[in-house]
Parts: C-alpha cells; sequence; structure tokens
C-alpha cells in the first residue's frame, strides 16, 4: 500500500465524492482505510463505566483504497506515488505529478 496514515487524500466515488480528510486508520489485510469525516456512520455504543456514555455515536466506517487518490501537499492536486532511489540509496516516496520529495 502506498498511502500511509497521516496522508491527505481526496474521494473519488461514493456518497462523499470530491470530499478530502486525512486518513487515521489503514486496514491493509482487508485493503481498506478510514478517512477523517468522511464514510460516516452511526454506532450503537454500551457505557463503558464512568469514562464512556451510551449512545448512538457517529463514527468513520473503513473504505476501498480504491474509491480515494492521494492529494500531494506540494502541489494541492490529486496525483499518484511512486518510489524512487534517493541519494542516500534508500527508497523514498514522490508525487507523479510535481516530483517533489513526500518524506525522507
Amino acid at each position: 500500500m502506498q498511502l500511509k496514515k497521516g496522508d491527505t487524500v481526496l474521494v473519488l466515488s461514493g456518497k462523499d465524492r470530491g470530499k478530502k480528510g486525512k486518513v487515521i486508520q489503514m486496514l491493509p489485510k482487508k485493503d481498506k482505510l478510514r478517512v477523517e469525516g468522511v464514510n460516516m456512520v452511526k454506532k450503537h455504543q454500551k457505557a463503558q463505566g464512568q469514562v464512556m456514555q451510551a449512545g448512538i455515536v457517529p463514527m468513520e466506517a473503513p473504505m476501498p483504497k480504491g474509491k480515494v487518490m492521494f492529494v500531494c501537499p506540494h502541489c494541492n492536486q490529486p496525483s499518484k506515488i511512486v518510489r524512487r532511489a534517493l541519494e542516500s540509496g534508500k527508497n523514498g516516496r514522490f508525487c507523479r505529478r510535481c516530483g517533489e520529495v513526500l518524506e525522507r
């Protein structure tokens, strides 16, 4: 999976098409991810002692990673991620559209 927790993504299809959000959780075995504020569902939550109150809690449901596209922080455009070798010899993530290094 090229995406990581904390990346900004754009939703390509579904009820939330066009929304942007940060990845809050990756589920690589299921090939899904959770995006902040996208694909909201209501969960009936049981009380957890004094810490958490019972009730209906809105939360993000996992969605397939094929329905989202990475948004480059440098050019602010939806783009694909490519892996290339850095000067140090290690592989790094690059934006295909602008060619900037995403992290070192």
